[in-house]
Protein backbone atom coordinates (compact mmCIF):
# COMPACT_ATOMS: atom_id res chain seq x y z
CA UNK A 1 0.00 0.00 0.00
CA UNK A 2 1.67 3.28 -1.00
CA UNK A 3 0.63 5.50 2.17
CA UNK A 4 1.68 9.63 2.93
CA UNK A 5 4.94 7.63 4.01
CA UNK A 6 6.73 7.26 0.55
CA UNK A 7 6.42 11.32 0.26
CA UNK A 8 9.01 13.54 1.76
CA UNK A 9 8.65 15.79 4.58
CA UNK A 10 7.65 13.51 7.37
CA UNK A 11 9.82 12.73 10.18
CA UNK A 12 11.74 9.14 9.90
CA UNK A 13 10.06 7.99 13.29
CA UNK A 14 6.68 8.70 12.66
CA UNK A 15 6.58 6.81 9.44
CA UNK A 16 5.37 3.30 10.63
CA UNK A 17 2.68 4.86 12.66
CA UNK A 18 1.29 6.68 9.89
CA UNK A 19 2.07 3.72 7.88
CA UNK A 20 -0.48 1.34 10.15
CA UNK A 21 -3.03 4.23 10.73
CA UNK A 22 -3.05 4.47 6.59
CA UNK A 23 -3.83 0.98 6.76
CA UNK A 24 -6.38 0.50 9.27
CA UNK A 25 -8.21 3.79 8.28
CA UNK A 26 -8.19 1.56 4.40
CA UNK A 27 -9.74 -1.00 5.91
CA UNK A 28 -12.21 0.63 7.95
CA UNK A 29 -13.51 2.90 4.75
CA UNK A 30 -14.19 -0.61 3.26
CA UNK A 31 -16.31 -1.55 6.12
CA UNK A 32 -17.90 1.75 6.24
CA UNK A 33 -18.99 2.08 2.87
CA UNK A 34 -20.68 -1.52 2.95
CA UNK A 35 -23.43 -0.46 5.71
CA UNK A 36 -25.45 -3.00 6.44
CA UNK A 37 -23.81 -5.25 4.45
CA UNK A 38 -21.05 -5.18 7.08
CA UNK A 39 -22.82 -6.26 9.43
CA UNK A 40 -24.40 -4.73 12.74
CA UNK A 41 -22.09 -1.68 12.79
CA UNK A 42 -24.18 0.71 14.98
CA UNK A 43 -25.62 -1.78 17.56
CA UNK A 44 -24.69 -0.74 20.69
CA UNK A 45 -22.43 -3.09 22.89
CA UNK A 46 -21.42 -0.94 25.93
CA UNK A 47 -20.47 2.11 27.53
CA UNK A 48 -16.89 3.84 27.85
CA UNK A 49 -15.25 5.57 30.29
CA UNK A 50 -17.80 8.76 30.55
CA UNK A 51 -20.70 6.78 29.88
CA UNK A 52 -21.34 7.45 26.29
CA UNK A 53 -22.72 4.78 24.19
CA UNK A 54 -20.42 2.85 22.20
CA UNK A 55 -20.91 1.71 19.29
CA UNK A 56 -20.03 -2.05 17.64
CA UNK A 57 -17.53 -0.01 15.06
CA UNK A 58 -16.18 2.11 18.05
CA UNK A 59 -14.92 -0.78 19.56
CA UNK A 60 -13.50 -2.75 16.25
CA UNK A 61 -11.77 0.44 14.93
CA UNK A 62 -9.99 0.52 18.70
CA UNK A 63 -9.11 -2.85 18.64
CA UNK A 64 -7.40 -2.66 15.11
CA UNK A 65 -5.62 0.30 15.34
CA UNK A 66 -4.32 -0.54 18.84
CA UNK A 67 -3.16 -4.18 17.13
CA UNK A 68 -1.58 -2.36 13.86
CA UNK A 69 0.67 0.04 16.13
CA UNK A 70 2.54 -2.82 17.33
CA UNK A 71 6.27 -2.37 16.13
CA UNK A 72 5.88 0.96 15.21
CA UNK A 73 7.66 2.41 17.66
CA UNK A 74 4.84 3.39 19.82
CA UNK A 75 5.20 3.25 23.41
CA UNK A 76 2.09 4.88 25.00
CA UNK A 77 -1.50 4.57 23.12
CA UNK A 78 -4.73 6.31 24.77
CA UNK A 79 -8.09 6.11 23.27
CA UNK A 80 -11.92 7.18 23.68
CA UNK A 81 -12.50 3.72 24.43
CA UNK A 82 -9.85 2.87 26.84
CA UNK A 83 -10.30 3.81 30.65
CA UNK A 84 -6.51 4.09 30.87
CA UNK A 85 -3.39 4.84 28.89
CA UNK A 86 -2.23 1.16 27.12
CA UNK A 87 1.49 0.41 26.79
CA UNK A 88 2.42 -1.07 23.16
CA UNK A 89 5.90 -1.41 23.45
CA UNK A 90 8.41 -0.79 26.58
CA UNK A 91 10.59 0.52 24.10
CA UNK A 92 9.15 2.59 21.97
CA UNK A 93 9.56 6.77 21.76
CA UNK A 94 6.20 8.02 20.35
CA UNK A 95 2.64 8.18 22.10
CA UNK A 96 -0.56 8.40 20.38
CA UNK A 97 -3.89 9.91 21.38
CA UNK A 98 -7.05 9.15 19.11
CA UNK A 99 -10.92 9.16 19.03
CA UNK A 100 -10.86 5.34 16.91
CA UNK A 101 -14.31 6.59 15.29
CA UNK A 102 -15.65 10.12 15.77
CA UNK A 103 -19.22 10.43 15.19
CA UNK A 104 -19.94 7.04 15.18
CA UNK A 105 -23.89 8.08 16.57
CA UNK A 106 -24.28 8.75 12.96
CA UNK A 107 -23.01 5.21 11.25
CA UNK A 108 -26.66 4.23 10.53
CA UNK A 109 -27.52 7.57 9.22
CA UNK A 110 -25.23 7.88 6.32
CA UNK A 111 -23.34 10.44 7.64
CA UNK A 112 -19.27 11.35 7.36
CA UNK A 113 -17.28 9.87 10.15
CA UNK A 114 -13.87 9.81 10.92
CA UNK A 115 -10.60 9.38 12.89
CA UNK A 116 -8.46 12.05 14.95
CA UNK A 117 -5.07 11.44 16.13
CA UNK A 118 -2.66 13.36 17.58
CA UNK A 119 1.37 12.15 17.84
CA UNK A 120 3.76 13.25 20.59
CA UNK A 121 7.25 11.72 22.20
CA UNK A 122 6.80 9.69 24.88
CA UNK A 123 7.46 10.62 28.81
CA UNK A 124 8.68 7.63 30.85
CA UNK A 125 4.95 7.89 32.64
CA UNK A 126 2.47 7.10 30.46
CA UNK A 127 -0.55 9.20 31.86
CA UNK A 128 2.07 11.68 32.33
CA UNK A 129 2.51 12.09 28.98
CA UNK A 130 -0.82 13.04 27.64
CA UNK A 131 -1.41 15.53 30.95
CA UNK A 132 1.15 17.73 28.61
CA UNK A 133 -0.58 21.02 26.74
CA UNK A 134 -1.18 20.17 22.78
CA UNK A 135 2.02 22.03 22.33
CA UNK A 136 3.85 18.82 22.78
CA UNK A 137 2.20 17.97 19.66
CA UNK A 138 4.63 16.70 16.55
CA UNK A 139 1.56 15.59 14.36
CA UNK A 140 -1.86 15.49 14.09
CA UNK A 141 -4.83 14.36 11.61
CA UNK A 142 -7.93 13.12 10.80
CA UNK A 143 -9.69 10.53 8.19
CA UNK A 144 -13.02 11.43 6.83
CA UNK A 145 -14.80 8.25 5.79
CA UNK A 146 -17.02 10.47 3.68
CA UNK A 147 -17.78 10.20 -0.31
CA UNK A 148 -14.00 10.30 -0.59
CA UNK A 149 -12.01 8.81 2.16
CA UNK A 150 -8.99 11.60 2.87
CA UNK A 151 -6.67 12.16 5.17
CA UNK A 152 -5.79 15.53 6.41
CA UNK A 153 -2.56 15.65 8.58
CA UNK A 154 0.36 17.91 10.06
CA UNK A 155 3.48 17.86 11.13
CA UNK A 156 3.82 21.51 12.23
CA UNK A 157 4.81 22.98 9.04
CA UNK A 158 1.34 23.33 7.09
CA UNK A 159 -0.87 20.74 6.43
CA UNK A 160 -1.28 18.16 3.62
CA UNK A 161 -4.41 16.07 2.51
CA UNK A 162 -3.94 12.47 0.90
CA UNK A 163 -7.45 10.73 -1.07
CA UNK A 164 -7.17 7.05 -0.33
CA UNK A 165 -7.52 5.57 -4.17
CA UNK A 166 -9.87 2.56 -3.89
CA UNK A 167 -8.31 1.43 -6.69
CA UNK A 168 -5.29 0.41 -5.51
CA UNK A 169 -5.77 1.15 -1.28
CA UNK A 170 -3.28 4.35 -1.64
CA UNK A 171 -3.80 7.57 -0.08
CA UNK A 172 -2.32 9.76 -3.07
CA UNK A 173 -1.16 13.55 -1.79
CA UNK A 174 -3.50 15.73 -3.88
CA UNK A 175 -2.03 19.59 -4.88
CA UNK A 176 -4.92 21.49 -2.53
CA UNK A 177 -3.37 21.97 0.16
CA UNK A 178 -5.89 22.77 2.97
CA UNK A 179 -5.73 26.54 4.51
CA UNK A 180 -8.78 27.81 5.84
CA UNK A 181 -10.56 30.46 4.26
CA UNK A 182 -11.05 34.07 5.76
CA UNK A 183 -14.72 35.38 3.74
CA UNK A 184 -16.89 33.18 5.20
CA UNK A 185 -20.87 33.41 6.58
CA UNK A 186 -21.33 29.92 8.29
CA UNK A 187 -21.81 28.85 11.70
CA UNK A 188 -21.93 25.19 13.00
CA UNK A 189 -23.67 25.17 16.59
CA UNK A 190 -26.25 22.82 18.32
CA UNK A 191 -29.38 25.46 18.65
CA UNK A 192 -31.30 22.82 20.42
CA UNK A 193 -28.84 24.12 23.74
CA UNK A 194 -29.68 27.95 23.18
CA UNK A 195 -31.48 27.87 26.84
CA UNK A 196 -28.43 26.57 28.07
CA UNK A 197 -24.99 28.82 27.22
CA UNK A 198 -23.82 31.15 28.65
CA UNK A 199 -25.27 34.99 27.81
CA UNK A 200 -22.21 36.08 25.35
CA UNK A 201 -22.61 32.56 23.31
CA UNK A 202 -26.38 33.46 23.10
CA UNK A 203 -25.76 37.20 21.88
CA UNK A 204 -23.31 36.11 19.42
CA UNK A 205 -25.69 33.80 17.82
CA UNK A 206 -28.31 36.27 18.03
CA UNK A 207 -26.15 38.45 16.14
CA UNK A 208 -25.57 35.90 13.42
CA UNK A 209 -29.05 35.41 13.49
CA UNK A 210 -29.97 39.10 12.82
CA UNK A 211 -28.63 38.84 9.90
CA UNK A 212 -28.37 42.10 7.25
CA UNK A 213 -30.60 43.75 9.84
CA UNK A 214 -28.44 42.73 13.03
CA UNK A 215 -25.34 44.28 14.20
CA UNK A 216 -22.75 41.93 11.74
CA UNK A 217 -24.93 43.60 8.98
CA UNK A 218 -24.60 40.33 7.05
CA UNK A 219 -26.26 37.37 6.95
CA UNK A 220 -25.39 34.13 8.00
CA UNK A 221 -25.97 30.04 7.52
CA UNK A 222 -26.26 27.62 10.15
CA UNK A 223 -24.87 23.89 10.01
CA UNK A 224 -24.70 20.91 12.09
CA UNK A 225 -23.65 17.65 10.92
CA UNK A 226 -22.97 16.40 14.58
CA UNK A 227 -19.85 15.00 13.58
CA UNK A 228 -16.91 16.48 14.51
CA UNK A 229 -14.79 15.57 12.18
CA UNK A 230 -17.45 16.41 9.67
CA UNK A 231 -17.45 20.04 10.62
CA UNK A 232 -13.80 20.01 10.76
CA UNK A 233 -13.35 19.03 7.29
CA UNK A 234 -15.91 22.09 6.17
CA UNK A 235 -14.48 24.43 7.81
CA UNK A 236 -10.77 23.70 6.57
CA UNK A 237 -12.54 24.16 2.63
CA UNK A 238 -14.66 26.90 3.48
CA UNK A 239 -14.01 28.78 6.15
CA UNK A 240 -16.79 29.97 9.06
CA UNK A 241 -16.89 28.89 13.02
CA UNK A 242 -17.79 25.88 14.78
CA UNK A 243 -18.71 26.23 18.32
CA UNK A 244 -19.55 23.47 21.10
CA UNK A 245 -19.39 25.55 24.46
CA UNK A 246 -20.13 24.77 27.66
CA UNK A 247 -23.46 25.24 29.33
CA UNK A 248 -26.01 25.07 32.40
CA UNK A 249 -26.82 21.56 31.83
CA UNK A 250 -25.45 18.33 34.65
CA UNK A 251 -22.38 17.25 32.84
CA UNK A 252 -21.48 19.73 30.35
CA UNK A 253 -20.41 22.50 32.58
CA UNK A 254 -16.34 21.97 30.77
CA UNK A 255 -18.11 21.52 27.36
CA UNK A 256 -18.52 18.03 26.42
CA UNK A 257 -15.44 17.14 23.55
CA UNK A 258 -12.32 15.52 25.05
CA UNK A 259 -9.06 17.81 25.08
CA UNK A 260 -7.00 15.28 24.60
CA UNK A 261 -7.46 13.06 21.91
CA UNK A 262 -10.21 15.88 20.16
CA UNK A 263 -9.91 19.14 20.57
CA UNK A 264 -5.83 19.64 20.79
CA UNK A 265 -5.28 17.33 17.53
CA UNK A 266 -7.90 19.39 15.73
CA UNK A 267 -6.50 22.36 17.21
CA UNK A 268 -2.81 22.24 15.53
CA UNK A 269 -4.36 21.21 12.46
CA UNK A 270 -6.52 23.97 12.85
CA UNK A 271 -3.91 26.49 13.40
CA UNK A 272 -1.71 25.15 10.80
CA UNK A 273 -4.11 25.91 8.48
CA UNK A 274 -4.16 29.76 9.07
CA UNK A 275 -7.34 29.34 12.12
CA UNK A 276 -8.22 29.87 15.59
CA UNK A 277 -9.18 27.25 18.43
CA UNK A 278 -9.88 28.45 21.97
CA UNK A 279 -12.74 27.30 24.50
CA UNK A 280 -14.15 30.80 23.74
CA UNK A 281 -11.31 32.66 25.67
CA UNK A 282 -8.53 30.17 25.59
CA UNK A 283 -6.04 28.91 23.15
CA UNK A 284 -6.39 25.25 23.00
CA UNK A 285 -3.12 24.02 22.51
CA UNK A 286 -2.13 25.66 25.68
CA UNK A 287 -4.73 24.35 27.84
CA UNK A 288 -2.91 21.22 30.62
CA UNK A 289 -5.57 18.08 30.52
CA UNK A 290 -6.47 17.58 34.05
CA UNK A 291 -7.20 14.26 33.29
CA UNK A 292 -7.00 11.57 30.48
CA UNK A 293 -10.78 12.05 29.16
CA UNK A 294 -11.05 15.69 30.58
CA UNK A 295 -13.80 17.70 28.28
CA UNK A 296 -13.01 21.17 26.91
CA UNK A 297 -15.44 24.03 25.24
CA UNK A 298 -14.11 24.37 21.59
CA UNK A 299 -14.31 27.26 19.28
CA UNK A 300 -12.38 26.88 16.10
CA UNK A 301 -12.41 28.46 12.82
CA UNK A 302 -11.61 31.53 10.87
CA UNK A 303 -9.63 33.96 13.00
CA UNK A 304 -11.61 36.95 12.61
CA UNK A 305 -14.82 34.84 13.84
CA UNK A 306 -12.98 32.78 16.58
CA UNK A 307 -11.63 36.18 17.79
CA UNK A 308 -15.18 38.01 17.87
CA UNK A 309 -16.47 35.05 20.32
CA UNK A 310 -13.90 36.24 22.95
CA UNK A 311 -14.86 39.56 22.73
CA UNK A 312 -18.74 38.82 23.59
CA UNK A 313 -17.01 37.55 26.51
CA UNK A 314 -15.50 40.80 27.01
CA UNK A 315 -18.32 42.69 27.24
CA UNK A 316 -20.66 44.31 30.03
CA UNK A 317 -23.84 41.65 31.41
CA UNK A 318 -25.88 44.59 30.19
CA UNK A 319 -24.62 44.08 26.66
CA UNK A 320 -24.76 40.35 26.21
CA UNK A 321 -28.31 40.60 27.54
CA UNK A 322 -30.68 38.98 25.08
CA UNK A 323 -32.75 42.47 25.02
CA UNK A 324 -29.61 44.41 24.12
CA UNK A 325 -29.47 44.36 20.69
CA UNK A 326 -27.57 47.36 19.22
CA UNK A 327 -23.72 46.02 19.88
CA UNK A 328 -22.50 48.42 17.47
CA UNK A 329 -18.81 47.42 18.56
CA UNK A 330 -18.74 44.11 16.43
CA UNK A 331 -19.88 46.09 12.87
CA UNK A 332 -18.00 44.34 10.11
Amino acid sequence: MTTPTDKPGIPADLAPVMEALCQVAADLSDLISRGPLGGALAAEVGENTDGDAQKALDVMADEAFAFALRDTGLRWYASEEQDSVLEIDPTGTLALAIDPLDGSSNIDANVSIGTIFGIQDAAEDGLATFLRPGTHLRAAGYFIYGPQTALVVTYGDGVRQYILDRATRSFVETDTVPSIPSPASEFAINASNYRHWDPAVRAYIDDCLAGAEGPREKNFNMRWVASLVAETHRIMCRGGIFLYPSDARRGYEQGRLRLVYECAPIAMLVEQAGGRATTGTQRILDRIPTSLHARTPFVFGTPDKVDRVASYHDLPGTEVSALFANRGLFRS
